[in-house]
This record gives C-alpha cells, sequence and structure tokens, in this order.
C-alpha cells in the first residue's frame, strides 16, 4: 500500500501499490469544475497515467493552471501532427511559435481552406476516438533509430547530442513523437481547439486558460509574425534550426562562429533602426519590452548608433516620473501597483516634454524611491539641434503616456527576446521560458534573489505584462528581437545550478524541474567569447556599458 496527501483536499489515504493519478482522483471523488489534466507529485507535474509505488503528496491541476494548459497543448499538438501526418505523409510540418493567442504550424507547402477543413475533421475524430498515449522508455540508441526510420532528422540530431543512456517517446494509434514533458493520458481529454489559415500555414488555436469553456480570441499581430519569419529565415540560411542543429555545430568546433553571426546581426538591425530614425526627423525615441528583454543594453547600444549618425540621444527615465507614493494606484490585495501606467504623472510628463519640445529650458525631476516623493536637483535640458530624447520604459508604446506629443515627433520600438531556436520541430521553446531565465540570472547576479524568488514573483510579472506592454506592442513603428541564438547555451552553465537549488518542498520546484528538463538537451557555451557589449552581458555580466 502506499500513502497518499491529497493537496486539494488535505486528506490522506492508502491506495494500493502501482495506483494511476487517475485512479486516485476518481476514487477522491473531487469533481474539479474541469477536470484534472494532470497532477503535481512531490511538486513535480505528471501526467495522470503516472503510477505511484511510494507515499507521496499528490496535487490535480486543471487547464486553468500554466503546467494544466503545457500540458493541454502538447497533447492538441500531437494530435495535430499525427493528423498531419496521415493527411499529407512526407512532409516535413514545423511547430513554428506562439502567435495571435495560438500557435503557428506550417508543413512543405501552404495548404488550401480545404486541407485545412480536413485537417480540423480528421483531429476531432482522433479525438472522439479517446485514444491512450503510451509512453514508451528505451535505450536513447535505439530511439534514435526509430526516429531516423521515420525520416525524422531533427529529432535524430537532438538525440545524438543528449548524452543519456535512456530517454522516452510517445505513441499514438502508430504514430510516434517526443515531448520533454508528459501527455494527458487519451486524447478524448482536449475538449476545445481551432484550426484556421494563417499566412501560409494553420493557427492551432486553444482555449483560454481563465475561460476554458472558450477559445482564446485571435489578436492581430502582423508586426511581431514578420520579426519572426525573418529569424527563422536566417535560422535556415545558418543551418541552425533546432538545439540539435546548434548541438552539432558546437561540437564540431563552431561555437564561436555563432556567437559572432549572431552578434553581427543584432548590431547590423540595431544600425538600420538608428538610419530609420535619422530619416524619420524624429525627436522622441520611445522604447518598450516585456520583462528581461534586454531594453536598456538596446538603448545603449541604440545611443552608439545614433551617435554615428550624427544625432544626440538624451536619455530620459520613465522612472522620475512617478506619481508620489501616497498617489500610487493599489491592487486588489492593497499592494501598490507599480505597474500601471497610473503610477506615471502623465499629466506633468506630458506637459514637460511638450515644454523641452517647444525650445524652452526644462528642470527635469529626480524620484527619491526612499521617500516615495518627486525631487528638483538642479538637472535642466534644454533640446540642441540634432538632439534626440530616448526614453525607455514599461508603458513606451501606450499612447496615453505621450498623448499631447505629436506621431511626426515619435518613433516607436518594441524590444523583446523572441526565441526562434526550437528543440526540434515539434517541440518550441518559449519567449517566456527565456526572458524567466535571463531574469533569473540577473536577480542572483545583481539583487540577491534565489531562482525560487524570481520564479514566485513571474506570474505577476506575465500578469502585468499581458495588461500594460502586451496590447500596445504593434504600435511600434520597428521591432526589435533581442534573443540571440546561443544564449542559451550560455545562460545553462549558471542557470542549471541556480535551479537545482530550489527546494523539493516549495511550489516552485515544479517550474525548476520543467526548465532543468528542456536545459538538460542543450549543449553548454561558455561566456568567455562574448564580447563586452553584447546584450547577452546585461543578464551576465562584464557588460562595457554602465547600468
Amino acid at each position: 500500500m502506499v500513502r497518499i496527501f491529497c493537496k486539494n483536499n488535505g486528506v490522506t489515504r492508502e491506495f494500493p501499490s502501482g495506483v494511476s493519478l487517475r485512479e486516485i482522483y476518481d476514487s477522491l471523488e473531487l469533481n474539479m469544475p474541469y477536470g484534472p489534466i494532470a497532477a503535481r507529485v512531490n511538486n513535480v507535474t505528471e501526467g495522470l497515467a503516472l503510477r505511484l509505488y511510494r507515499h507521496k503528496d499528490v496535487e490535480f491541476i486543471d487547464v486553468t493552471t500554466d503546467d494544466g494548459m503545457r500540458m493541454y497543448v502538447r497533447s492538441l499538438t500531437f494530435i495535430f501532427m499525427k493528423a498531419m501526418n496521415e493527411l499529407f505523409p512526407g512532409d516535413t510540418v514545423r511547430f513554428e511559435n506562439a502567435i495571435s493567442k495560438g500557435y503557428y504550424c506550417r508543413k512543405d507547402t501552404p495548404l488550401s481552406d480545404e486541407q485545412v477543413a480536413l485537417l480540423r475533421e480528421r483531429m476531432q475524430r482522433v479525438i472522439d476516438s479517446d485514444i491512450p498515449f503510451k509512453r514508451v522508455e528505451c535505450h536513447t540508441a535505439d530511439a534514435i533509430e526509430v526516429f531516423r526510420n521515420m525520416g525524422r532528422v531533427d529529432k535524430v540530431r537532438l538525440l545524438e547530442t543528449y548524452d543519456h543512456l535512456y530517454t522516452s517517446y510517445y505513441e499514438l494509434d502508430g504514430y510516434v513523437d517526443s515531448y520533454y514533458n508528459g501527455l494527458v493520458p487519451s486524447t478524448g481529454y482536449i475538449t476545445l481547439f481551432e484550426v484556421e489559415k494563417y499566412d501560409d500555414g494553420v493557427l492551432l488555436r486553444i482555449p483560454n486558460k481563465e475561460r476554458p469553456t472558450e477559445l482564446e480570441d485571435k489578436v492581430p499581430q502582423e508586426k511581431l509574425h514578420e520579426l519572426f519569419e525573418e529569424r527563422l529565415q536566417w535560422h535556415q540560411k545558418m543551418g541552425v534550426e533546432t538545439i540539435g542543429d546548434f548541438n552539432k555545430a558546437v561540437r564540431a568546433g563552431f561555437g564561436i562562429d555563432l556567437v559572432n553571426v549572431s552578434e553581427v546581426l543584432q548590431e547590423r538591425r540595431l544600425s538600420l533602426i538608428a538610419d530609420d530614425i535619422a530619416q524619420h526627423g524624429a525627436r522622441v525615441v520611445l522604447i518598450a519590452g516585456p520583462s528581461s528583454s534586454g531594453k536598456t543594453t538596446f538603448s545603449k547600444r541604440l545611443g552608439i548608433q545614433l551617435l554615428a549618425c550624427g544625432l544626440k540621444p538624451y536619455a530620459i527615465s520613465l522612472d522620475d516620473y512617478f506619481v508620489n507614493r501616497t498617489h500610487t494606484p493599489r491592487k486588489p490585495d492593497g499592494d501598490y501597483d507599480f505597474e500601471s501606467i497610473h503610477s506615471i504623472d502623465l499629466p506633468y510628463f506630458n506637459e514637460s516634454l511638450s515644454r523641452i519640445l517647444g525650445g524652452e529650458e526644462v528642470e527635469l525631476p529626480t524620484y527619491n524611491f526612499k521617500s516615495g516623493e518627486r525631487e528638483f536637483n538642479g538637472n535642466r535640458l534644454k533640446l540642441e539641434p540634432h538632439m534626440v530624447l530616448v526614453i525607455e520604459g514599461t508603458h513606451a508604446l501606450n499612447p496615453m503616456l505621450t498623448m499631447q506629443i505629436p506621431d511626426s515627433d515619435k518613433f516607436r520600438i518594441y524590444v523583446s527576446a523572441l526565441t526562434s531556436i526550437k528543440l526540434d520541430y515539434h517541440n518550441y521553446i518559449s519567449t517566456s521560458d527565456n526572458r524567466l531565465l535571463r531574469r533569473m540570472i540577473r536577480d542572483a547576479k545583481y539583487r540577491g534573489y534565489s531562482a525560487r524568488e524570481t520564479i514566485m514573483r513571474w506570474p505577476d510579472v506575465r500578469r502585468g505584462e499581458e495588461k500594460w506592454i502586451f496590447p500596445y506592442q504593434e504600435n511600434a513603428d520597428v521591432m526589435f528581437n533581442s534573443s540571440l541564438f546561443y544564449e542559451l547555451a550560455v545562460f545553462k552553465s549558471q542557470a542549471e545550478p541556480m535551479l537545482r537549488a530550489v527546494p523539493e518542498n516549495c511550489a516552485e520546484y515544479s517550474e525548476a524541474q520543467r526548465l532543468l528538463r528542456f536545459l538538460d538537451y542543450i549543449v553548454p557555451l561558455q561566456d568567455k567569447e562574448l564580447p563586452p557589449t553584447s546584450l547577452a552581458r546585461e543578464f551576465l555580466g562584464g557588460s562595457s556599458f554602465k547600468y
């Protein structure tokens, strides 16, 4: 017998050894509104088919949780790939990136409307059949042979550089694929989806996490999609579409070449943006982006490029325009909401900016974070010829921030780390995970936070981004992808010890283990060859810029 403590209801019960998580859920009669999708077993997320042979703490989760939604999406992806394989055998299908509140996928040739309809019908048939997902654990060499026989060179390259004796893959009614985390027990667990044409591929749409009986609203993101496509084309030209490709290149001695090419590509893009600003004649450059997107280093490197164009960049910090602490808006729990745009004194900021652009000399404020009040220390600014004001911050693209400034005076830039390298063709790497690793390393180095503390704060950060940043990203005149396709390999050496230090007895352990699973596939690179101006230095240290 095994003793199971269920966190959902606080009940401890004994079950026969080898009992599955689904059997435990059924016997406890928890009746979760959306049903269980997975469970956290000793704070590690597992599929419901898992059988237990020792005493465990168990917490059942549904699609309203991040881990639950990830498992739902992975399982839906498997169904999508099986249907594509049946309809278009021999075609290579790529799961490219998250876009427009869905997932963009494509095959070798574009699909017609009739083919998309057939795909939807075939997926629904698989779901209605409630076919079980079967996990197969085997020697890695045997899995390589399975995928080689299928013609899946992306899986073969990844597993050939995995360096583990054993691995696992999944089988669904004769179709085989692999995912670095678990799946639902059977296809019948997928209750809602949609597929529709998108560019030259399809958009796989998923349920809304807060309202799982409804699909996510489709959000137009044409500029973001173009930026992803631009980076994907470079990956293909470089021959490093996947982590397997990257690992092989590093082991063949080309790691430094990948670093140098990635840095040059970013610098070329920065130069083009500076040229655009000069040609536009803008006097105010607004730079926004989510947490750990590298906005600060981007701003400094852009400043150098602007100088090369004959312009004089002058940085203005939005932090200095915070309202006094007593006027800061509050969250529902009573804490100060520093992420809200209303934490900035919008009328005063617009008035100051209008006066500066009008040619007046204006005294600039400094915000005293200890006292929570605005101060004036004699710092004055008068716009000089060829001077460009560079304003970087969370709300820089929100129209409310500069509502009194004519659009002709503004040049808007959105910066984010849009990871485009994939583990393999069916497992993409989340841009949010990339940024979380950046922030975790930076928090440890400069703020003294542990990985656990950073992971704990991340959901609040993400909620603030969804509310205050992402809705305005398409307002940008240009977008800049701050990701470097080598950076995960460099971050790995610092991130792994921090993630392993997250205690098993805390909720953040689950996220730490998930991140460790995908980092395990990446061959590490040392950061000693990174130039001091690299955007990655903002997080790793050793930058020639002052922050």
